[in-house]
């Protein structure tokens, strides 16, 4: 995601039709294999306006891959929209809470998203979550969580607008705010392989092995791996906004566990 392309990344969650040839890697994975208290989430009546993309970001799976369970706390880092913060909020229930964080850099440039994030905390039905804003190099939690989620945001850590970064610094404060045994779970753009973070200010894409190998550096184990958003077919050397690619790019999603619990 990129503040300079909002217009942009709001498009991506428009529903789309696939053009001809494209991969159907991202095929929706039957909600049926998910736990109950998460499909029920996902069934939400609240969230009918989400349900168009809900296939296509296959929403279902990644709450069971990340592990999300009632009376948890999770933090939605970048909610963006508010998409995954809606999942969240009626997955963990009145006994969890949710905290939609937005570093400053992106609440500055956020517009609509941010201001409707805090009036989606104001309404009763989702009652659980609270928005925070805090410096981009300064990540913290007002308590321990269960999970820390962030899908398409971890690119933009070493870019000119967070303040370059250092995403291992970054890494080590998610570290500090779980639980032990809680989870870091990423989705991001795939870059080419060997790339590191070449392409992070220009393509949005990130080297996952890079991703991996700095998560892990922060004392993290890596935990698993979902294939549910991966797309062969995507030529990993154009912008995730090309009309080619853009809301079915090949996406890597990787689950880190803090040691312990």
């Amino acid at each position: 995601m990129r503040p300079t392309l909002l217009a942009l990344v709001t498009a991506l969650a428009l529903p789309l039709t696939l053009p001809a040839g494209a991969s159907t890697a991202q095929a929706a994975v039957p909600a049926n294999s998910a736990p109950s208290y998460v499909r029920n989430a996902v069934d939400d009546p609240a969230r009918k306006l989400d349900a168009a993309n809900d296939a296509r970001r296959q929403v279902a799976q990644l709450m069971a891959f990340a592990q999300v369970k009632p009376g948890q706390k999770v933090v939605d880092l970048i909610p963006g929209s508010g998409y995954f913060t809606r999942v969240f909020s009626a997955i963990v229930g009145p006994g969890g809470h949710v905290y939609g964080i937005w570093p400053d850099a992106y609440d500055k440039v956020s517009g609509s998203d941010s201001a409707n994030l805090r009036k989606l905390a104001t309404d009763p039905h989702y009652g659980n979550v609270s928005v925070l804003v805090q410096p981009a190099a300064q990540f913290a939690t007002p308590e321990p969580v269960d999970l820390v989620f962030t899908s398409q945001n971890y690119h933009d850590y070493p870019d000119p607008f967070m303040g370059k970064l250092d995403p291992v610094a970054f890494d080590k404060q998610v570290f500090a705010a779980l639980k032990p045994g809680g989870l870091f779970v990423v989705v991001d753009h795939v870059a080419e392989a060997g790339s590191g973070m070449r392409d992070t200010d220009t393509l949005h894409r990130i080297d996952p092995a890079i991703v991996k190998k700095q998560v892990e550096s922060a004392g993290f184990v890596f935990d698993g791996e979902s294939q549910v958003l991966r797309n062969p077919k995507d030529p990993h050397d154009i912008k995730v906004f090309d009309k080619s690619i853009r809301g079915h790019t090949d996406q890597f999603v990787y689950r880190f566990r803090k040691p312990g619990g």
